[in-house]
């Protein structure tokens, strides 16, 4: 029986994870395993391609997103730990604060 490329699972995951990127980088526990998923896939049809069915180009494409959207996540990750060392829980929290009043305020 011939294992399947089937991309579907890595796009969805690479999707979710570029949706959560906005949540301090943890998108990068969606789409690091959609990239993991992608190479492993790649590898084995490289090694054994009789033992595989589908399209090696698309799965090769579905890697190439993941591996932006894990790149995008690590670079917010980042951004998120240096404002926190830098500028401090509570200066986030407080401009946090004042950016929700001000939302409540003009609706």
């Amino acid at each position: 029986m011939k294992k399947q490329l089937n991309t579907t699972l890595v796009y969805v995951l690479s999707i979710l994870g570029l949706l959560c990127c906005c949540v301090s980088g943890l998108g990068l526990l969606l789409s690091g395993p959609a990239y993991l998923i992608a190479r492993n896939k790649v590898k084995g049809y490289e090694q054994n391609p009789d033992d595989y069915e589908g399209n090696i180009n698309a799965m090769n494409s579905a890697k190439t997103v993941a591996l932006i959207i894990v790149i995008i996540n690590a670079l917010y990750l980042i951004y998120t730990l240096y404002l926190l060392l830098t500028v401090g829980f509570d200066e986030i929290y407080s401009k946090w604060d004042e950016i929700m009043s001000e939302i409540n305020k003009n609706s």
